[in-house]
């Protein structure tokens, strides 16, 4: 292969049915979860893919004449077949309305089974030590945002429970700068598999302890013991844990508020919760 030339596979130029295909797995979840692929936005979401291996099966490309050095690079040397489409639809698939996307990548949808924590970070080889549960997140941005947070924290992986928005939905994975690729996000429908998880770990001797966090219980944030292995638990944003989490938890910890804000944004209060867990370990935050 000569680098420098895209390596070309295809071409599409109007609004067929791959187009159409494509173009469901923005807006519709259960195209998403029938053909296990996504659309992925933007130059460091996509290149957080690439880096930390997760499947690409298509690179898409506007097939401009001068492209970046980042889309030359990628073009030269493909991580899957180059369709180049016809610019007026690929900002359609980009979701843009100031141009088409240099490039956007078909992606498989990474697999729910939790044994991809047993490894941590998707850049690691350790055993995970903080783990943060999302229960019914209702929103995808905040999906996104506390995965961000998950990553930049030193957090090993997020898991999702319940009934809730999708991890990989675009605003999800934009609110994410690419962090969902960078860690495993993994969804699951009840608590009781994350607990069966934990309940694993400790029959291996592990010292693992499941932390809520919730409005008003008395036991402050501050003064919890986080350096061990720890599930943190962030609840839905309108009404908190589920009763099934709540049971499940070790410990409620409160994170103390003053003024007139009834409640935390749950992407927040976990950004907070995972910045004490660093803190307490001594990891960098700064």
């Amino acid at each position: 292969m000569n680098r420098g030339r895209p390596a070309l596979s295809a071409r599409l130029e109007r609004r067929n049915a791959l187009f159409q295909q494509w173009q469901a797995l923005l807006t519709n979840r259960t195209k998403r979860t029938r053909t296990g692929e996504m659309i992925i936005h933007g130059v460091r979401p996509i290149t957080q893919a690439i880096t930390h291996g997760h499947e690409i099966r298509a690179l898409l490309s506007d097939g401009r004449e001068n492209p970046s050095q980042w889309a030359r690079e990628l073009l030269a040397e493909p991580p899957a077949p180059v369709v180049v489409v016809a610019p007026e639809l690929m900002a359609e698939l980009g979701q843009r309305d100031d141009g088409a996307p240099e490039l956007l990548a078909l992606a498989a949808v990474p697999s729910d089974d939790l044994d991809r924590l047993d490894h941590g970070r998707v850049d690691g080889a350790s055993r995970p030590t903080l783990v943060v549960a999302f229960d019914r997140p209702g929103s995808p941005g905040n999906i996104g945002s506390l995965a961000r947070t998950v990553d930049a924290l030193g957090g090993d992986a997020l898991v999702i429970t319940g009934r809730s928005a999708d991890a990989w939905d675009p605003a999800a994975i934009r609110a994410s700068t690419g962090s969902v690729f960078a860690i495993p996000v993994v969804r699951r429908d009840s608590h009781r598999d994350l607990m069966d998880w934990v309940g694993r770990r400790r029959e291996a001797g592990e010292n693992w302890q499941v932390v809520g966090l919730e409005e008003a219980r008395g036991h402050q944030l501050a003064h919890t013991d986080l350096t061990g292995p720890t599930v943190l638990v962030v609840g839905n944003e309108t009404v908190g844990l589920s009763s099934g989490w709540r049971e499940a938890c070790d410990l409620l910890a409160e994170i103390p508020m003053s003024g007139s804000a009834s409640s935390l944004n749950a992407a927040v209060a976990g950004s907070i919760g995972l910045y004490e867990a660093a803190r307490q370990r001594g990891l960098p935050t700064g």
